[in-house]
């Protein structure tokens, strides 16, 4: 299918857009999170490979969700009843083609700056990176997409919170310990929350196309539930994370409690449509106040 992009449509401004750097946080964040711990608990760090790491992870988030706009408008998924923000290849704006091409050139970028952290961490970075860019493409890509089964949010937990957080420290400390698995459980269940209220906004145009998520399977009350859960657990987590490290202030976190308990009760009272766009944002806001919050914690 041919699209035609729109004159009054900045380009630059359309691939920002169909990059999505609001979500630029859920990949950076548990990445300072590892980097801070390997510092505090084995008194070890690595500033090249921490940036590096970190350029990787947007252009894997970026990829992920280049391949997202274009794959789902492919299926049918971004119709005229969508409820989230615009997509670049549902409206007409870019080629999907286009797209996934400039998606697999940001799995390229990942990939360079890969063989630079494989120097640092050697093979299990390998496995780590090889495992993250094919997930990367799996999310969308493929007979059965990760993101149109229940599994979702296990992936974003098991690769935006355990596998940043512990990869990094890996990189930075050559060695995992019990503060970094506690940590990335933490960060990646608030990812997880992210994509649940994404999914729930989402719930009766993806049951269209034959979507089976998380929130769909669940039903709008479980998931509500399921929820509150990511949104409240890294909260639980943090007295383990405490204990775990020497002379750390961690507990400082406690301090987005109150977000995070006001953002699950607000999913219990909004109905699935355009106001979650906000929740949404918040959701993610959440997710970079608490993983800063451990930072500072852990420095001071």
């Amino acid at each position: 299918m041919t699209v035609t992009n729109s004159d009054a449509t900045p380009i630059f401004s359309t691939w920002i857009g169909a990059m999505r750097p609001r979500t630029l946080t859920m990949a950076l964040a548990p990445v300072l999170v590892g980097a801070t711990l390997a510092w505090l608990v084995a008194g070890k760090t690595h500033v090249a490979a921490t940036l590096v790491a970190m350029l990787s992870a947007a252009c894997i988030q970026i990829a992920t969700n280049l391949f997202n706009d274009a794959k789902d408008f492919e299926r049918g998924g971004d119709g005229p009843d969508r409820l989230g923000p615009l997509r670049a290849a549902a409206s007409g704006l870019l080629e999907p083609e286009a797209i996934k091409r400039a998606a697999i050139g940001a799995f390229g970028f990942a990939a360079l700056g890969g063989v630079y952290l494989i120097a640092v961490g050697g093979w299990p970075i390998l496995l780590l990176g090889l495992a993250s860019i094919a997930s990367g493409w799996a999310y969308t890509g493929g007979k059965r997409p990760i993101s149109y089964s229940p599994y979702g949010e296990i992936f974003v937990i098991a690769f935006f919170g355990l596998a940043a957080v512990c990869g990094t420290y890996w990189l930075c400390a050559g060695a995992l310990a019990l503060a970094p698995v506690l940590a990335g459980l933490a960060v990646g269940l608030f990812a997880a929350g992210v994509l649940m209220v994404n999914n729930f906004r989402d719930a009766a145009a993806d049951a269209r196309v034959g979507r089976r998520t998380l929130a769909i399977v669940a039903g709008p009350a479980r998931a509500r539930w399921l929820f509150a859960a990511m949104m409240l657990a890294p909260f639980a987590l943090l007295a383990p994370l405490v204990r775990s490290a020497p002379h750390n202030h961690m507990g400082l976190a406690l301090v987005a409690l109150p977000l995070a308990a006001m953002q699950a009760r607000r999913l219990f009272l909004e109905q699935p449509g355009p106001g979650l766009n906000t929740l949404l944002a918040q959701t993610a806001q959440t997710q970079a106040l608490f993983s800063l919050l451990l930072c500072v914690g852990a420095m001071v």
